[in-house]
């Protein structure tokens, strides 16, 4: 099932009726909705148009052209994805007593299906929008909490390595201090698998209200943090079953990260290559200078 019709079985039992009537209607046929003009799909669901629009942005698309566009790219990829030669791609869950090379195999295509499904999902006006606030924000502000934190840590790692002031925060009360000081020009960064972190939602409320740009990044689908924040970045949702190690989903945001941190590089070649290669040498110097020993 692609990143759009999991999220709409997932996302089903929150709706409210006349949008249930709808996402049961695309989730029975998904080639068909493609093909369909919105008043067609009114009339067939017995609702009004206006209703399917807010039901695409609610799901942050632009409207029905755009949500339309999306989920036929996803129909056709998963069609080439499944052929016979593939062997299929969905998520492999963790079985008892399975061979080392059948577990090696297993992430691999786990990991593999995670990020093409998540690039599936990117919208790249949203990814310039994110790239291009990140570049000139005065100060940014990182928040996770746990496996989050570590996508949060590596975000960090690579923005001080370009001279971007950042912070990463994994403490809750910290986070809350830290966004209780930003101001217009900054940005608050939150990374939430779910989108329901309680932490999470405070700490990128109070940015908010501090007046910093909000970016989120959550796994597909409506969310509150993706709703609170200025712009929602969205990895895949699909990886299922004994999901408490976050391996495919850590993977997916990761790749998120790397776009927005190579965009950012691309966008100000001249300013941050000097910087990524200065800081790379001075490590190089004082390590070497004592040794080697870190």
């Amino acid at each position: 099932m692609s990143p759009i019709l999991h999220a709409l079985e997932h996302e089903k039992s929150k709706l409210s009726q006349m949008e249930r009537k709808l996402a049961e209607r695309i989730l029975a046929s998904p080639g068909e909705i493609v093909h369909m003009g919105i008043t067609e799909l009114a009339e067939q669901c017995g609702i009004s148009p206006a209703t399917i629009t807010r039901f695409c942005k609610v799901l942050h698309f632009k409207g029905f052209p755009d949500f339309k566009v999306k989920l036929a790219a996803e129909i056709a990829h998963n069609h080439s994805d499944n052929s016979p030669q593939d062997g299929g791609s969905s998520y492999q869950d963790i079985v008892a007593g399975n061979p080392l090379s059948v577990i090696v195999e297993a992430m691999q295509a786990n990991h593999l299906a995670s990020i093409r499904d998540t690039t599936s999902l990117l919208d790249l006006e949203r990814l310039q929008s994110a790239i291009d606030l990140l570049c000139r924000a005065r100060r940014v502000d990182l928040y996770g909490m746990a496996t989050s934190s570590i996508v949060a840590q590596d975000f960090y790692q690579k923005l001080i390595r370009i001279g971007v002031n950042c912070t990463a925060f994994s403490d809750s009360h910290m986070q809350i201090t830290s966004a209780s000081s930003l101001k217009e020009g900054d940005v608050a960064f939150a990374i939430s698998y779910s989108g329901e972190t309680p932490e999470t939602i405070d700490a990128l409320s109070c940015a908010s209200a501090s007046g910093a740009a909000t970016i989120s990044l959550t796994s597909y689908g409506s969310s509150s943090l993706a709703t609170l924040a200025d712009i929602p970045l969205f990895s895949s949702s699909l990886e299922q079953g004994m999901r408490r190690g976050d391996m495919a989903s850590r993977i997916a945001q990761l790749h998120i990260i790397d776009i927005l941190f190579t965009g950012m590089v691309s966008t100000r070649f001249g300013d941050f290559i000097p910087k990524l290669e200065q800081s790379y040498l001075n490590v190089q110097h004082y390590r070497h200078k004592r040794g080697g020993q870190s």
